[in-house]
């Protein structure tokens, strides 16, 4: 009995210790090896523990992509330019891939969720603060499609990268300075 009670009560902040194993299994096995159950015995706690404070693996998913794009924002906020938020967010997405791979599979998480909404707004009022500060030539007529092109140059060089599909062509360059060259290829300077 005893062993029970230690097992199943929990000193300090247990959504965050959840949290923190979601996103180890998450980065080194994917979200699709998910499990409260898991994570529940990973936290030392019951099975039920978990969904005290998720509900559900999708609530847990939605809080993890809350977390990530809140992190995303504040990550994109500091950075002066356009090119900048880019660099900004292939380090992001290099320091946080399991946060990077749930953000982007709107499948995994409940899209509606307040925080989660407001977290996404604040990342994508930051990309498209850095399109509107281009000078017109750079940016062509239609801000939106350079915004599409900047979030597709930043997102699909992160995925690749994050995949290992970019070690060849990297031959041991930085990420951070082989995204400048590309967005300076992309993106005339201001």
């Amino acid at each position: 009995m005893n062993s029970e009670r230690e097992r199943t009560y929990h000193h300090g902040d247990l959504r965050r210790v959840i949290l923190d194993a979601a996103l180890d299994v998450i980065a080194t096995n994917g979200p699709g090896a998910l499990s409260l159950r898991d994570l529940a015995r990973r936290a030392n706690v019951s099975h039920a523990a978990p969904a005290h404070h998720f509900k559900d693996r999708t609530g847990l998913l939605t809080a993890v992509a809350a977390e990530g794009y809140a992190l995303f924002a504040d990550a994109l906020a500091g950075a002066p330019d356009l090119r900048e938020r880019g660099v900004a967010y292939v380090r992001f997405a290099a320091t946080h891939p399991a946060h990077f791979r749930v953000m982007f599979q709107p499948d995994l998480h409940r899209t509606d969720d307040p925080d989660l909404l407001a977290a996404r707004t604040r990342a994508t009022e930051a990309l498209r603060a850095g399109v509107a500060d281009l000078a017109p030539a750079g940016r062509g007529e239609d801000d939106r499609l350079a915004g599409v092109a900047a979030w597709s140059l930043a997102h699909g060089f992160a995925t690749l990268l994050l995949s290992g599909n970019l070690a060849d062509a990297m031959e041991g360059r930085d990420p951070e300075e082989a995204f400048r060259s590309l967005a300076a290829l992309i993106f005339a300077p201001e």
